[in-house]
């Protein structure tokens, strides 16, 4: 089997310029946890998932929790933790995203699509043709394609 017969052809896609806010708009009334970002070619520029919004939050000296952020908000104070988030919703998306964006062509072959998103720890691998994005392949995609392939 080929990307193109088990890949999924929408694909819920940011662009560039979108904020972080606008991001988890998407997850949330979509019930997914990442999205590639594509410019105005369609060509993927990116991708970020809840993960990633996670990594960046932890990683930045400001916005560390430490014991005392744990007993002020425990005590009812979270004013901290708003203006943090207000601040992280506000960023751009490419601020956040990955830059490195493992894919597949329209053509690889299911045995490849499932080395990569075993060997790289990946849940979801965009579908490029030419370059430009057209669809999107999950992890549960591959399962599901190879089981009714068996049966």
């Amino acid at each position: 089997m080929k990307a193109n017969e088990i890949m999924k052809k929408r694909v819920i896609k940011v662009k560039e310029d979108t904020t972080v806010r606008s991001v988890i708009q998407q997850f949330i009334e979509n019930g997914i946890s990442g999205v590639p970002v594509v410019n105005d070619r369609n060509e993927i520029v990116g991708y970020i998932s809840d993960g990633d919004i996670m990594r960046f939050i932890g990683k930045h000296k400001e916005n560390i929790l430490n014991a005392f952020y744990f007993v002020n908000v425990l005590q009812g104070d979270d004013d901290e933790f708003e203006e943090r988030a207000r601040k992280i919703l506000d960023y751009n998306v490419m601020e956040v995203a990955k830059k490195t964006v493992y894919t597949v062509n329209w053509d690889e072959d299911m045995e490849r699509i499932a080395y990569i998103l075993g060997k790289k720890q990946i849940k979801k691998l965009p579908v490029v043709h030419d370059g430009v994005l057209v669809g999107i392949i999950s992890r549960g995609d591959v399962i599901r394609s190879a089981f009714e392939y068996l049966m």
